[in-house]
């Protein structure tokens, strides 16, 4: 099986239109004309320059919906990964998290720079710009065994804010 990336992801929520708006104002999504006649409580939302079909489904399951418990008393995802293009648009998305209330951390993995956060529903994600191929050195390779604090002014000095990150990693040179 020839894995090229991950298509979308499918999350169940308690309020379906605080979702979407989070989704939407937040990270920039658009929600997409999708839904199947007579089915309720779902939207289908589009990244903002993805060319997939949807890359996010919103299943609504109602406010009587308790908190995910997977990663403290039950099994199941713990966060899913989005990749931007520069890291001018990773410094944005994190003022845009922090205004909302849901950037919960930070970090530096040598070749990745991370954002983390946290839909209403305390649903983790992370938000990703990764060192392309090019400028990959032994610095960076070594911190990959570690997590370090993000310094996102430092980065940008490094590597440029318009740089476009996973050329030759996740992006073809």
């Amino acid at each position: 099986m020839g894995i090229h990336r991950l298509n979308h992801a499918v999350l169940y929520v308690s309020d379906l239109e605080r979702s979407v708006a989070f989704y939407r104002d937040v990270l920039g999504f658009r929600r997409v004309p999708m839904t199947p006649d007579g089915f309720r409580g779902a939207a289908f939302l589009q990244a903002p320059d993805s060319t997939n079909d949807h890359d996010l489904g919103l299943f609504e399951i109602g406010a009587a919906a308790g908190a995910s418990q997977a990663g403290r008393a039950t099994v199941g995802l713990y966060h899913l990964a989005w990749e931007l293009d520069t890291l001018d648009e990773l410094g944005a998305t994190a003022e845009r998290l922090a205004a909302a209330g849901a950037l919960v951390g930070t970090s530096d993995h040598g070749t990745t720079k991370s954002l983390y956060g946290r839909d209403p529903d305390g649903l983790e994600f992370e938000i990703v710009w990764i060192v392309p191929a090019a400028l990959l050195d032994d610095a960076a390779l070594a911190a990959r065994k570690r997590i370090g604090r993000l310094d996102l002014d430092r980065e940008r000095q490094r590597y440029g804010g318009q740089t476009r990150g996973g050329v030759g990693i996740s992006v073809p040179a």
